[in-house]
This record gives C-alpha cells, sequence and structure tokens, in this order.
C-alpha cells in the first residue's frame, strides 16, 4: 500500500500477514533508500489503523540497503511553506505527522524495528517508535534535525531519552553524529545486534520466543511495562494487582480443596 501514487522513486509501504498475528510494515524505496514524505506517513499511519484484529506483534523494517534515510528531499518545499503559517498551524500539521509515530505503540501489540544500514532522523524516530529495536551489524542512527536548524519533532525525542539517558540523547542529537550499531547496543539503544544476513531470523526468534507465552498475558506485561518507568510507585504497584486479577481467572479450574493439615486417615 502507498500513497506516493506511482512514481517508482517513492518510498512505499508495504504491508505483510504472516502466521500467528505478525504483520509486517516495510519501507520499500529502492532510489530513496526509505526516505520519507508526509505522503508516507499517511501510508503508516494507515498501515497501523488497518491492523487487522488478532494482530500480536508488528515488525517494522526496510527493504533495499537501508532501514530509512530520513526526510525524501522532495518534502522539502512542503515544509518551507509550512513555515509561513501560524505557529498554531504548524503546531496542528506536526501533530498529524507524530501519528504515523505514535500509533505503533498500541495496546497488547508488541512493535519490533528489524534496523539494517542507515536509519536517519525520521527513519531513527520511526525505530525509536517501536517498543524492541534489534540492529544488524551495518546499522547507523543519526539524528540529523539540529544541524538542519530544526528539532527531532516527530515523538522521537522521549523514546530515545528513555533509551539512552538525557547526556548521551543530548550529545547524539546536538551533534547529529552516528552511531553505529555496537555503540547502540552498548548505550541500549537496541537489544542486539546480529549480522545482516541474520536479522530476519533474529526477528522471528525474538517473536517466536514472546508469543510462545499466552496471549493474555503477553498482552497484560506489555501494557503494565510500557511507561513504568515514568509511573509513582504506587501507581505501578496498583497496576500490577489489577493485571492479576484479570489473568488469575483465566488459569482456569476450579479450586483445589484446602490442604491438609492433619495425619493421613486411616
Amino acid at each position: 500500500m502507498s500513497t506516493d501514487g506511482p512514481d517508482d522513486r517513492a518510498t512505499q509501504v508495504l504491508v505483510e500477514h504472516h502466521p500467528g498475528g505478525v504483520v509486517h510494515v516495510a519501507l520499500s524505496g529502492p532510489r530513496t533508500l526509505g526516505a520519507q514524505t508526509p505522503a508516507t506517513w499517511a501510508a503508516l499511519k494507515q498501515a497501523a489503523a488497518d491492523l487487522p484484529a488478532g494482530t500480536r506483534a508488528v515488525v517494522l523494517r526496510g527493504t533495499g540497503r537501508a532501514f530509512s534515510s530520513g526526510l525524501d528531499r522532495s518534502a522539502a518545499p512542503l515544509l518551507a511553506g509550512l513555515g509561513r503559517r501560524p505557529a498554531d498551524e504548524v503546531a496542528e500539521q506536526v501533530r498529524t505527522f507524530q501519528a504515523a509515530f505514535t500509533c505503533w505503540r498500541r495496546p497488547g501489540v508488541l512493535s519490533v524495528a528489524a534496523v539494517h544500514g542507515a536509519a536517519v532522523g525520521a527513519g531513527f524516530q520511526l525505530a525509536l517508535a517501536c517498543d524492541v529495536r534489534l540492529a544488524a551489524d551495518d546499522a547507523a542512527f543519526r539524528m540529523a534535525e539540529t544541524g538542519m536548524g530544526l528539532v527531532p519533532d516527530l515523538a522521537g525525542t522521549g523514546p530515545l531519552v528513555r533509551a539512552v539517558g538525557e547526556q548521551a540523547a543530548l550529545e547524539i542529537c546536538l551533534t547529529g553524529r552516528t552511531v553505529g550499531a555496537q555503540e547502540a547496543l552498548r548505550l541500549g539503544l537496541v537489544r542486539a545486534v546480529v549480522p545482516a544476513a541474520e536479522l530476519g531470523q533474529a526477528t522471528e526468534d525474538l517473536l517466536g520466543a514472546v508469543l510462545a507465552a499466552p496471549e493474555a498475558s503477553v498482552r497484560e506485561t506489555l501494557d503494565l511495562l510500557r511507561g513504568a518507568g515514568a509511573r509513582p510507585a504506587a501507581e505501578q504497584e496498583r497496576l500490577e494487582r489489577e493485571a492479576q486479577a484479570r489473568l488469575l481467572p483465566l488459569l482456569g479450574g476450579p479450586p483445589g480443596p484446602p490442604e491438609a493439615t492433619g495425619p493421613p486417615a486411616r
């Protein structure tokens, strides 16, 4: 699916349905290295809206030589025009762009970014939009916006700080330097690094391990852990109790008899 029209130079958003409730969403732009435009973001939002009932996991990935090289240069005139509009209109338009990134943390659905090659700017932030990031050994992350006179505005700053800490996030964003796969692993930006040829299998292995657990408990655990670091302890403990109260009745079977404490009957 794509909203970029018939131009084969534009990045398309391709959706594949896999067994077990797994959906792959791929940026396919061989000539642009997966560069993004507002049309790409509209297609991403539509892909998320169209996820079928029963979806348990979504994999975001690139095709060709990169995950996503960032903003497509063809979008520059549109953004320049946006800069001439009133600030409240600009903020509202950016909010609609952000929705293409925030939509991947859906209740009960695990999102995984399988990153190979360049993940720059909007591409970096798309990876940050996912719950878990796996990287090929050729992955290269870069936040280029500050050097362009902008800020990272596609909902990526919060996940970046939560992943690597404020100090590292500041340095990465303000310098615009490239963070290679091994450094990303050391910083906690990605969960694992594998040879590029093994990225697909590593993603399948992760999904297989996660989805082997009962669906209800995976769903509850996923929703419980998202945002846990920002919640007061008492609130997190309350959410744990409530989640467990929903799960215990699903274990099945009537309560057993009270445990015997006296001597066995003769």
